[in-house]
């Protein structure tokens, strides 16, 4: 079975300015699963909700407890995508023996035109074909954890090229 944690972001719909300006999710991760008609096994827990710019590292300790605690080794994370290379960082050193999936998306879940539904998917079944590790699933690609940055103004993740 695959564990999805929540921990807010775009995907989600969140976009405020300041951490008091949160309202919760305003987009159901399971409602996306269910309109794609998902048929993997899978189980949704929320870790937080929060806009990534406000993910502390206290955070994302919480998230690396409720990832070791789990039983599953498949763990997908939907996380806003400003600081989702720090998050997957922070996981990967780490070295937990699971693999860990992070997936977001650049427009808002609400929006109908979102990349989330698409990155969600796409995240889901590349979980199911990688080694151990933790990873960043981004519009058709797939990212190593020590291996990516973020490039605004393309609005994509990239490789690091050496």
């Amino acid at each position: 079975m695959i564990l999805i944690i929540t921990t807010g972001g775009t995907i989600e719909g969140i976009e405020y300015t300041s951490e008091s300006e949160n309202e919760g999710t305003l987009v159901s991760i399971q409602r996306i699963l269910q309109n794609v008609n998902i048929s993997q096994e899978y189980q949704i827990e929320k870790a937080f909700s929060k806009d990534s710019r406000f993910i502390t590292n206290e955070d994302r300790e919480i998230l690396q407890e409720k990832i070791v605690n789990e039983n599953s080794n498949l763990i997908l994370i939907t996380h806003g995508t400003i600081t989702m290379i720090e998050t997957a960082i922070y996981l990967g050193k780490h070295n937990i023996d699971k693999t860990i999936v992070l997936v977001g998306s650049f427009i808002l879940g609400t929006d109908p035109k979102s990349d989330a539904t698409f990155n969600l998917g796409f995240a889901l079944k590349t979980l199911q074909t990688l080694e151990k590790g933790v990873y960043i699933a981004m519009h058709g690609e797939i990212f190593n954890w020590d291996n990516v940055r973020k490039n605004t103004a393309e609005k994509r993740f990239e490789k690091i090229l050496n």
